[in-house]
């Protein structure tokens, strides 16, 4: 099985990837409330990932350490 690391995948696929995990079934990022609540683009966020500098795990963990900022969410 192919893994969804940069150094397995194509720039296309990694756009695909992305478009896949965030497809929450509400119609588009349009109807989503990350954005408004602080979130940021969700393109934005994985970008780096798309363009092959940086894996998903390294975002989200990144992600993680900024939008939490020491608060306790479960």
């Amino acid at each position: 099985m192919k893994t969804i690391l940069i150094k397995d995948t194509t720039k296309e696929e990694r756009e695909e990837i992305i478009r896949a995990s965030l497809d929450c079934g509400a119609g588009g990022c349009e109807n989503c409330s990350s954005c408004w609540l602080g979130g940021g683009s969700p393109w934005g966020i994985y970008q780096d990932y798309i363009d092959g500098k940086r894996e998903i795990s390294e975002i989200n963990m990144k992600y993680m350490e900024e939008y939490r900022q020491d608060r306790q969410i479960l």
